[in-house]
């Protein structure tokens, strides 16, 4: 990058850091610390909502999956709108009513501290692991930009995020997020209209996008019914509404954000904000990625976008084959160039017989690429064992730092560092609060002062800095990293849900029944993700009836109700 990025960069996230450090300054007592002070209005909640699921993940691997894949991932938020109303009706005004910190409160009022405790571990493990994700994402940038060792970038921006959080907490969270979204909502924006720019002077966005269609790549809406298919109109509307309810109604990560409200409504304002947004903002991320796309049609593509990958396999005894490839490649890509403008004139003429001969081309034509590009990861595989053959979460960074003009580019890494230091921060502070208030004031210190519960929410939110630290050093072998989330996700969500549909609608269940199920479900559900019997978002819905159903048998079957 050049100085003025670096400049870009350094003052945006200075500007972030200081204004949510000043904002949060007069925290003196737990509540202000993890909740604070339950004040904020619906606005707040609903960017503080949004910038806690839309980290690093987002804007790095959204792109990415949009360029490998096209449109379909939209189809996951379907069921979003829908659990945001379920949310408002339920959930929303019984945590409020009941004045709790954490959302794992409730379930010792309604059950026993076993399914309390459960429940919170299982949501420790998921958020623990989720967010050492999430700071792995943005450490892949500057580790590509500063061409050093990963493990070095991702300490730096861990133990960045864990300074403001520490000393903040909520409020720093909360306003800092709101300042956060409103510069990855401009950056949004300004990348759409850069990659459009970058486009020949005679490709508008209706070209562009006939011939992303042609190239299966505004592939939206899947209606077809199948329990494999990870993206579908089904699995989005019914696994994705699951999920959406698990992760805003269960996790401390969202509960938290929605907790701060100064009343029912305010939190439910800020709910609904997030249903009417998210769609269109995952839209125009995926859409971004459509786009880079296309662009890559009239422009050298590189092979593979991992330039450390590359690096090693250009250093190794499998360099002149790699080579080979790679020039057969870009000889692919000059001939599907010329089918990619062929289509381009025939759709501006409107002459659909020569589109779809034109399309046929350009299909084989993508066809041959991407045969190479595949036997290009086997030759890396071939040559390292452990190499990442995923590229995707490199497509827009490439991109980005190689095509946008300076200032640019310090703004959009900016924006990515941004949504990472709001996803990572909330994610800390409900951690904090699970550790504090589940586990620390319920199990080893019930009379302490308030002193000591805020000074242990700030060792809390210490430790589990440095373990998402330690998960982030881990996190490269995952894939898709936007995946890879909401897989991780999966695994845990629906056993979580199933817990509090019982609590919330199945009365005559006792704790000892629930605990049961959920230990049941949740083992049955890691079994079928290892032998993959279904696709994931379909382990959301499993795991929820699958509680319910072992628990209302369970209690049927004599067990008292605890």
């Amino acid at each position: 990058m050049s100085n003025i990025d670096w400049l870009v960069l350094g003052l945006t996230l200075s500007l972030i850091i200081v204004y949510g450090l000043w904002k949060s300054r007069a925290t003196k007592n737990v509540e202000g610390y993890l909740l604070a002070n339950r004040e904020l209005p619906w606005y707040h909640i609903g960017l503080s909502v949004m910038a806690t699921q839309a980290s690093a993940i987002t804007f790095l691997s959204g792109p990415g999956q949009g360029f490998s894949d096209g449109m379909r991932f939209i189809q996951f938020y379907f069921g979003l709108p829908l659990a945001m109303v379920v949310l408002c009706i339920t959930f929303v005004p019984i945590f409020h009513k009941l004045n709790v910190f954490t959302a794992y409160e409730y379930l010792e009022k309604r059950f026993d501290n076993k399914t309390r405790t459960l429940t919170a571990a299982l949501f420790l493990l998921q958020r623990g692991l989720s967010t050492g994700i999430t700071i792995y994402a943005p450490a892949i940038i500057l580790s590509t930009i500063l061409s050093v060792d990963i493990r070095l970038t991702i300490l730096m921006n861990g133990l960045l995020v864990i300074t403001y959080t520490v000393y903040g907490g909520a409020k720093a969270v909360s306003y800092t997020q709101m300042l956060q979204m409103g510069i990855i909502f401009s950056g949004l924006f300004i990348a759409a209209y850069m990659v459009m720019d970058h486009l020949p002077d005679n490709i508008g966005l209706s070209d562009a996008l006939h011939i992303a269609g042609k190239m299966d790549k505004l592939n939206a809406i899947d209606t077809g019914f199948d329990l494999n298919n990870r993206y579908n109109i089904w699995s989005g509307i019914i696994g994705g509404f699951f999920l959406q309810l698990s992760y805003f109604g269960t996790d401390q990560s969202q509960v938290g954000r929605y907790l701060t409200g100064s009343s029912v409504n305010q939190s439910r304002m800020g709910l609904i904000m997030n249903a009417l947004v998210k769609i269109p903002m995952q839209f125009v991320i995926l859409l971004i990625g459509v786009l880079v796309f296309v662009f890559y049609q009239f422009h050298p593509q590189p092979m593979f976008f991992n330039q450390t990958e590359i690096n090693r396999i250009e250093s190794s005894r499998y360099a002149a084959q790699y080579d080979s490839l790679e020039n057969a490649f870009n000889a692919a890509n000059i001939e599907k160039k010329k089918h990619v403008e062929q289509l381009a004139q025939a759709v501006r003429m409107d002459d659909d017989k020569a589109a779809e001969q034109a399309g046929a081309g350009v299909k084989a034509a993508e066809t041959i690429s991407k045969s190479i590009r595949d036997s290009a990861r086997h030759l890396m595989t071939m040559n390292n064992e452990a190499a990442d053959t995923n590229d995707s979460n490199y497509v827009f960074l490439i991109f980005v730092t190689r095509h946008l003009p300076v200032g640019i580019v310090g703004l959009l890494i900016a924006v990515i560092f941004l949504a990472s230091m709001g996803s990572t921060a909330s994610g800390l502070n409900s951690l904090a609060s699970t550790t504090a208030v589940d586990f620390y004031k319920r199990i080893y210190n019930k009379d302490a002062s308030e002193a000591q519960y805020l000074r242990a929410s700030r060792w809390s939110t210490f430790f589990w800095g440095l373990f998402c630290v330690v998960v982030a050093l881990f996190a490269s072998k995952l894939g898709n990293l936007i995946e890879a989330v909401n897989i991780l996700g999966s695994l845990f969500y629906g056993t979580i849900l199933g817990i509090f549909m019982v609590a919330f609608y199945m009365k005559w269940v006792g704790g000892r029944a629930v605990f049961i199920a959920a230990v049941i479900a949740e083992l049955f559900i890691v079994i079928a993700w290892q032998y993959e019997l279904t696709a994931f978002l379909w382990l959301n819905l499993i795991g929820c009836l699958l509680v319910m159903l072992l628990a209302a048998l369970i209690q049927r079957w004599g067990i008292k109700k605890a």
